[in-house]
């Protein structure tokens, strides 16, 4: 079936999954909100809310099996790539809201409204997934965001969750006046707010030197990169990594993260390739900058949450690799990439939030000394997420064919970005300096006289911790199945290499 996504009825059936999510969070808000507050009531809007997210995710299949296609005139995407996205967002959910359900009895939080942020935060990637229309960009991001700001505030008792939640609103405001800029600007420029619109008045008005459409783009790049957490926009990461709850830290790295760069893709690819030559050296250093600041920082951390903070700054470095590639094995890459990274980061964090003891919101790399000792198995799966993450062979499972992809899809692009992968494969190298620290202490340091007990962990976190650990390791040893599946819900057109054949000049470093 091919939707007429002009058609308002057709248009809300493209939109089912989103629109079926957002009800049922207004609904559970309802629910949330009929009683006080109390451990018990969180624990049943969470539990209710994660059966949402289940059925949201059926409805995510049954459509992306359906063959639904859609027409280029329309403000929404129905194409493989978003559902691809929407099932990474949805399984990042339930992830939080698993470890959130117990985690919050640690942090005192016993606001059941705290999942039904997740919800609405869910909601506005999922329409960020989907987006073709630099207005409905807009909307996504704010219904992201607004939630986001909350939850990273949750924690009423701590300083530290409140300042991270200041923090991430001030900063996000700033950059959203950016982005709201940039899409002003562009819109002067081409008259269209429709993504696909955008790429045809460039090609056919001859836009490519425009000064209002590159100050538009650059704003908008500038805007992009504090989303997801691109240096020097980085800043803001590592003190909202480190102040929020656990689980929301391991939400706003992995999910937030993936949900951004699908929409900062789907721009870059569908509205603006007839300008590759005019943004493709930005993001080139970007990235290039991207992963050498936040490689470098990371090593002289002694706090594990904001190790793993600069640890999503450096992917973040790895995935504006993709996006420089703009290629159909670039975007295979990207998408193969966020499902390992999302599994690698919610299992570390898991691990973080099973090591915090009750009221406590540091979480020192010298608390996992000798933790093999006390706690083998939790030190194994910790040892599997950091390996994953570095990209090591075999017992980092599917991480190392995440990397390796990503460095094929830079060394075929057809700008040629060799310089490129060599940094993407030296700073790969220098980021074992920080994930083999903690496996060294976890293995090799004895446990402190007198170090307090890891608390028992709950079925639930045990729960994230043995899927995420079989998934890597499974997807490690065979990653075909996957690799098909990113390959199936790429990007359906890739607009680069007509462009460059065309005679665009070709950008190399």
């Amino acid at each position: 079936m091919t939707f007429d996504l002009l058609n308002p009825v057709q248009l809300s059936s493209a939109l089912l999954p989103d629109l079926l999510l957002v009800a049922g969070a207004i609904l559970l808000m309802l629910m949330a909100a009929w009683r006080p507050d109390s451990d018990a009531r969180q624990r049943t809007v969470g539990f209710a809310s994660i059966g949402l997210l289940v059925l949201t995710m059926g409805l995510v299949v049954w459509m992306a099996v359906s063959g639904l296609t859609a027409s280029d005139k329309g403000v929404i995407a129905v194409d493989g790539f978003r559902w691809m996205v929407d099932l990474v967002v949805l399984l990042g959910a339930i992830g939080t809201i698993a470890l959130a359900i117990e985690h919050n009895v640690r942090d005192g939080i016993v606001q059941a409204e705290s999942h039904v942020l997740v919800l609405f935060a869910t909601s506005g990637m999922m329409i960020l997934a989907g987006a073709r229309d630099l207005m409905v960009v807009f909307l996504g991001i704010e219904i992201m965001s607004v939630a986001v700001y909350v939850l990273a505030g949750l924690n009423r008792r701590s300083a530290r969750s409140a300042e991270a939640s200041l923090k991430y609103f001030l900063l996000g405001a700033f950059a959203t006046g950016f982005l709201l800029y940039g899409i002003a600007l562009v819109y002067g420029a081409t008259g269209q707010t429709q993504i696909v619109e955008i790429g045809n008045a460039i090609r056919r008005f001859d836009l490519t030197n425009d000064p209002m459409l590159l100050v538009g783009i650059g704003l908008m790049l500038i805007g992009m990169g504090f989303k997801v957490a691109a240096a020097p926009f980085h800043m803001w990461a590592p003190d909202v990594y480190d102040g929020s709850p656990t689980p929301i830290s391991a939400f706003m790295a992995a999910t937030v993260k993936a949900a951004a760069f699908a929409t900062f893709m789907r721009i870059w690819y569908e509205a603006f390739y007839n300008m590759f030559s005019g943004w493709a050296p930005s993001v080139w250093w970007l990235a290039v900058v991207t992963m050498v600041v936040g490689n470098v920082v990371a090593l002289s951390q002694k706090n594990i949450k904001r190790m793993l903070a600069y640890s999503s700054i450096v992917h973040s470095g790895y995935l504006l690799v993709a996006v420089t590639a703009a290629s159909a094995l670039a975007s295979t890459a990207f998408t193969f990439y966020v499902v390992a990274y999302t599994l690698a980061t919610f299992g570390a964090f898991a691990v973080v939030a099973s090591m915090q003891q009750l009221g406590e919101t540091d979480a020192r790399i010298s608390d996992y000394e000798g933790l093999w000792h006390v706690r083998p198995w939790l030190a194994t799966a910790m040892a599997v997420y950091l390996l994953a993450l570095l990209g090591f062979p075999v017992f980092g499972g599917v991480g190392f064919f995440a990397k390796w992809y990503l460095i094929q899809a830079a060394l075929a692009a057809p700008a040629g970005l060799t310089i490129l992968a060599v940094i993407l494969v030296l700073t790969s190298v220098i980021s074992a300096g920080y994930y083999l620290q903690v496996v060294r202490v976890m293995f090799m340091k004895p446990r402190p006289e007198g170090a307090p007990e890891p608390l028992p962990v709950g079925s639930l976190t045990r729960a994230v911790l043995a899927v995420t650990v079989v998934l890597i390791l499974g997807l490690g040893l065979f990653p075909s199945r996957l690799v098909e599946m990113t390959q199936m819900n790429a990007f359906p057109r890739y607009p680069f290499s007509p462009a460059l054949q065309m005679g665009q000049p070709q950008f190399r470093r």
